[in-house]
């Protein structure tokens, strides 16, 4: 089995900033793309930031130049720093990571529980 474990939500004012961490744990043999989406009340989720292995990254022109992306493979961890918060970036934020399991061989993506993110204006 494989869990990803978000932390690091929360609620900050118009132009703070959060870091959100998610640990990957399990029958792990590799990781390739790991990514971030946000899901708001009564819209689609959708891609906020993607990274893969040798660490090539990829944002929409929502979050880019504000939101970075990071990972740290020795720890199986990928990072979302987000800085200059909106109010319109309030959302549930899940963690997606493509990971081959162990005893398999299989690669299937795996999605984390969610963390709520609230930016007041």
């Amino acid at each position: 089995q494989v869990q990803l474990v978000e932390s690091g939500g929360g609620l900050v004012q118009a132009g703070g900033s959060l870091r959100l961490s998610c640990a990957a744990s399990g029958r792990i043999w590799s990781i390739n793309v790991m990514a971030w989406y946000r899901q708001a009340p009564g819209k689609q989720r959708e891609l906020v930031a993607q990274i893969t292995k040798s660490d090539n990254t990829n944002y929409p022109d929502s979050v880019k130049g504000r939101f970075t992306i990071s990972r740290d493979n020795a720890k199986n961890t990928v990072y979302l720093q987000m800085n200059s918060l909106k109010p319109e970036d309030t959302a549930v934020y899940y963690c997606n990571a493509d990971i081959r399991d162990l005893v398999s061989g299989r690669s299937r993506d795996y999605w984390g529980q969610g963390t709520q993110v609230t930016v007041s204006s």
